[in-house]
């Protein structure tokens, strides 16, 4: 069974299928530094993480975009706090062109739940 949270014409926020959750792509506030937006992403995917019943220490997967690589220490010292020790999941990043010129950091999510 397929069951699909927050459904809206283009996306669901969370798919669930077979025990994994897939989360969509989760962004920060526009204007804010690269470590606030990525806290911000990463309180975002807490709160659907646990909405669909996981949490941070069931992550499989997690690609991250980033607008520029230079960034990518910084984003690096919020996410080291954020995942437990221990439960580092399987990671991909990346550098593209995000959907406004004002976010510099997606998220996107798969976890077990």
């Amino acid at each position: 069974m397929i069951e699909r949270l927050h459904v809206g014409t283009r996306m669901s926020k969370i798919v669930k299928h077979n025990g994994v959750a897939y989360l969509c792509g989760q962004v920060g506030g526009p204007g804010d530094s690269v470590s606030d937006q990525t806290r911000e992403c990463l309180r975002r995917v807490e709160a659907l993480l646990a909405e669909a019943g996981s949490g941070p220490d069931r992550i499989l997967q997690a690609i991250v975009w980033l607008a520029d690589m230079a960034d990518f220490n910084e984003m690096n010292t919020v996410w080291d706090a954020w995942v437990p020790e221990g439960h580092a999941p399987a990671r991909a990043c990346g550098e593209a062109k995000l959907a406004s010129p004002d976010l510099k950091v997606e998220f996107i999510i798969t976890a077990a739940y």
